[in-house]
């Protein structure tokens, strides 16, 4: 699908709803100073077009018994990006799944309830997929979500 150009108050729009997701189409309309039916028809236009892939809350995970975060470069084997990204997407606590180029071929952001089981995830689940190569684990200290530029 080829990507959609969207003018400033497409903008002002998605601006709006990353920083409040659970914005009503009124107060929509009022902020990009457009009607009610025209916000109403840009937002279901941006998810049709599949801008918008959807809603969600940002989660504390600490807060949500997730303490321990980490970052996980994986190094795998040529051409099985497919199939390597169908297994860790059944991981529990994979939050961010990335193809990159470098030194390693994948970037996983992962949360778990500890250091425990971060190392049980690492060790006895991604280590055992057969197209992965090699894991090096940063663990995160503290993270920040950034808003929206303005």
């Amino acid at each position: 699908m080829a990507p959609r150009p969207l003018d400033t108050i497409d903008r002002a729009i998605l601006r709006m709803l990353q920083t409040d997701g659970r914005a009503s189409i009124r107060s929509v309309a009022e902020r990009v100073h457009v009607s009610r039916a025209n916000a109403y028809a840009r937002i279901n236009r941006l998810i049709d077009d599949g801008v918008i892939r959807g809603f969600s809350a940002r989660v504390d995970q600490e807060r949500a018994g997730q303490g321990a975060s980490a970052y996980i470069t994986l190094k795998i084997v040529q051409n099985s990006w497919r199939t390597v990204r169908e297994r860790l997407q059944e991981l529990p606590g994979a939050a961010h799944i990335a193809l990159v180029s470098g030194d390693f071929d994948v970037l996983l952001l992962v949360h778990t309830a500890d250091n425990r089981a971060l190392r049980e995830l690492v060790l006895t689940r991604i280590q055992a997929i057969p197209e992965v190569l090699s894991t090096r684990t940063l663990l995160v200290f503290e993270e920040t979500d950034l808003d929206p530029a303005p």
